[in-house]
């Protein structure tokens, strides 16, 4: 369903609430394009320049509240990925529970494209919300045999 803001679609109940606010007038929902879509669109709440090879910190004008046990993470939309070279950082970029400060995406170009304009209201990512393992680290001696061991970056050629 194309325009899809975010909310549950009919007769479904929502599973977890994430609240936001708008730090700008201008700034917009997060929301889906199809009710079907793992990620919520994010939006850039002022024009900008990303650069090849240059870091551009992306402002959306939103803050939210996760709620404890999961967090956002922030990933490139696959369209401006694709045609320009567009990648997060940090990606996925991830927005904890306790943090409220405005989301801003952390970009730049890699590829054949110098730079990229992007526009006050257009999409830049998206953001997946993630529920998190409950957790434990326990220290040992020893760790059991793997076919793979200690073997790391390139071993698989």
């Amino acid at each position: 369903m194309a325009g899809f803001t975010g909310a549950p679609t009919k007769g479904c109940e929502v599973d977890v609430e994430i609240k936001f606010k708008k730090l700008f007038p201008s700034a917009k929902q997060p929301r889906r394009a199809y009710d079907t879509d793992a990620g919520f669109d994010l939006f850039s709440v002022e024009d900008c320049i990303v650069n090849k090879n240059g870091i551009t910190v992306i402002p959306t004008g939103i803050a939210v509240e996760i709620p404890p046990g999961y967090e956002m993470q922030i990933r490139p939309r696959s369209g401006l990925a694709a045609l320009y070279g567009f990648v997060v950082v940090n990606s996925p970029g991830t927005i904890d529970s306790g943090y409220r400060g405005e989301i801003k995406v952390i970009a730049c170009l890699v590829g054949s494209n110098e730079s990229l304009h992007v526009h006050k209201g257009e999409g830049i990512a998206q953001a997946v919300i993630y529920k998190l393992p409950d957790v434990s680290f326990v220290e040992v001696e020893t760790l059991s045999d793997s076919a793979r061991g200690t073997k790391g970056m390139g071993s698989t050629g």
